[in-house]
């Protein structure tokens, strides 16, 4: 048990790490190939920012365990909004003025339905995970359209501004993006096996356990670019990388973990855990996105009661989630 505790802590620190030199390497490699910066944030650090969830989900899912990739990518989903939207917001508000984020919101939301069809008849078969996966390249076209076209948005600049800070060697960048690829690997089959560990010792649920504990750790990217976007004044920013992130999560994570191998789902999973993420996103949108002359702004109180769903939720998942 300690040597399990040991094992998710050090695979933790380690896929955080290994997460952040990975998504530096590649946005500074994409840089120099030439993408335009909104493309990069959008595709590149998105897809970055989301490679602890899908390296953790895929390597759960091809040792046996998809019900902990599941549980890692919609606790993921939840975590990106209610902690880290919730944690930002409180420590100063969020204020958005990019049109593309106005744009994403309604496609979050519209991906977060769809979301629920695989789910309905209690298994996500590989034929429905191959749907969630098409499903993804049709987001990534449209991305790569928005990201050509979309040059002047508020958005683009902050993108801008922040590689200008990670600017490197090509050589160098290259380097950190393979070592920070592999180090993804190593950490996340430590990581999944400390928490399968965890979860056998407790009598949790694998689910569980992908909701709560690798879920928060697997989030802990986005939780350090959203604080440090809000230093730098970079709202849209913190807010683009947590939609990104939970756009490849629901599609792209849940995807590969079922086409590797069909995920059987707790009853719970679609009442439960995708009403939470559902109930959080149209939050999200409320809070945040107003289609009127009003500024989009999540305030202090918003941020504190998307503070208080993380809390509720995860405390009525660790008193109801034994196994009997």
């Amino acid at each position: 048990m300690l040597l399990a505790a040991a094992a998710v802590i050090f695979g933790l620190v380690l896929l955080v790490w290994s997460a952040d030199k990975f998504v530096d390497g590649a946005a500074a490699t994409a840089g120099h190939l030439g993408m335009p910066p909104l493309l990069i944030g959008m595709v590149v650090i998105g897809f970055g920012t989301s490679a602890p969830e899908l390296v953790v989900s895929v390597i759960a899912s091809m040792q046996g365990n998809p019900a902990l990739a599941l549980g890692n990518a919609y606790g993921s989903n939840i975590t990106n909004i209610a902690l880290i939207i919730g944690l930002t917001a409180v420590l100063a508000p969020i204020t958005l003025n990019s049109q593309v984020l106005k744009r994403e919101m309604p496609l979050l939301i519209m991906v977060t339905l769809i979301a629920a069809y695989p789910l309905w008849d209690g298994i996500i078969t590989a034929l429905e995970a191959w749907f969630l996966l098409g499903v993804f390249a049709i987001y990534i076209g449209w991305s790569i359209v928005e990201g050509m076209h979309q040059s002047g948005d508020q958005l683009s600049g902050e993108f801008e501004q922040s590689l200008q800070l990670k600017l490197m060697p090509i050589k160098q960048a290259t380097v950190w993006l393979i070592i920070g690829l592999f180090l993804l690997v190593v950490s996340s089959r430590v990581l999944v096996w400390g928490a399968i560990d965890i979860a056998t010792a407790l009598g949790v649920s694998d689910l569980v356990i992908g909701l709560t504990v690798v879920a928060i750790g697997t989030s802990l990217p986005e939780l350090a670019s959203a604080l440090a976007a809000i230093r730098k004044n970079e709202h849209d920013l913190a807010i683009g990388n947590v939609i990104g992130s939970n756009m490849f999560n629901t599609l792209a994570v849940v995807g590969l973990a079922g086409v590797i191998q069909p995920i059987p789902l707790e009853p719970l999973v679609l009442h439960r855990d995708w009403v939470t993420m559902l109930g959080l996103t149209l939050l999200l949108a409320a809070f945040g996105f107003r289609f009127n002359n009003r500024p989009n702004r999540i305030n202090r109180v918003q941020g504190a009661l998307l503070l208080c769903c993380f809390v509720g939720y995860t405390g009525y998942l660790l008193s109801t989630g034994f196994r009997s």
